[in-house]
């Protein structure tokens, strides 16, 4: 099934996101840990692909075993800064052998010591490809709080339009800490035209050494009423694990309850985060 199509439905939807081993030495571990979170029967799986090989040679193969053993649909990502188009062709038909038809289209980060590839230098160049090479359902990321390459908020906003045009049919969202700020997003890329679903990233903090890295990376904004539960439950794991997930259920339930039905949730392939997260929403996702 397209995601498109989950994505019409007048329903709430939950997925969750996965990611394929780094080394083939742990690849067991991580299958038994992406398959225990199919085993809960989420809307939908997202299978993230390593740029520059790696993980990327494992995600067809992690997608393809959630789809056959649990039934769940996959959303399979495929990077391209350090991609040819060859590489490109040759995922897109692995995919098309294992019968995964959606596909999450990304720039990606150029990996540590690698090198552009220069075959793509936007993910908007990606998603006509893959629309070119298939009957693919094609999303695509975007950031509430800008893209961190961006110079500015209108300018993302005209590449994120650019990536629409394209072919993207929905976006899924950088993790975000503070609904007032997807909200915002939501009604500037309205005005801006771009009608597509978006789908809202919500990232359970259990770790409290997760914010520094998650700060790092993204530059993401973090609202005080969330810093006072790190302050407060940082270094004592199992309340900061059980306030992480209390968090994160609370911005679920007030997007819902605001019309953001569809909501995907960084899981970092721990089966019990998600399914304690899942139990606490059983009634709201009804």
């Amino acid at each position: 099934m397209k995601i498109i199509d989950l994505l019409a439905q007048d329903k709430p939807t939950l997925s969750f996101e996965v990611f394929p081993p780094k080394t083939s030495d742990t690849y067991d571990a991580v299958a038994g840990a992406t398959q225990a979170i199919a085993a809960l029967r989420p809307d939908f799986m997202s299978v993230t692909y390593g740029a520059g090989g790696g993980t990327s040679d494992y995600t067809v193969g992690i997608a393809s075993g959630i789809r056959e053993q649990y039934g769940v649909e996959v959303l399979a990502h495929l990077t391209c800064a350090s991609s040819t188009r060859e590489h490109v062709a040759h995922v897109l038909e692995q995919l098309k052998a294992r019968g995964i038809e959606n596909v999450l289209a990304l720039r990606g980060d150029i990996p540590e010591g690698g090198a552009l590839a220069h075959d793509y230098h936007y993910a908007a160049e990606l998603v006509r490809d893959i629309k070119a090479r298939g009957d693919f359902c094609v999303g695509g990321a975007c950031y509430p709080e800008g893209h961190p390459d961006s110079p500015t908020k209108n300018a993302d906003m005209d590449h994120l339009k650019e990536k629409m045009e394209a072919g993207c049919q929905f976006f899924t969202t950088q993790m975000f800490f503070d609904n007032n700020i997807l909200y915002n997003f939501l009604y500037r890329i309205r005005e801006k035209g771009i009608t597509v679903p978006v789908v809202a990233g919500i990232m359970p903090v259990t770790n409290g050494k997760q914010i520094a890295r998650i700060c790092k990376l993204s530059g993401t904004y973090l609202p005080e009423r969330f810093k006072a539960i790190v302050d407060k439950f940082g270094d004592n794991p199992s309340a900061m694990r059980q306030a992480g997930i209390a968090y994160a259920a609370g911005q679920i339930i007030d997007l819902i309850a605001n019309g953001v039905n569809h909501i995907h949730v960084y899981s970092m392939n721990k089966p019990d985060i998600a399914a304690l997260l899942q139990e606490s929403l059983s009634e709201v996702l009804k």
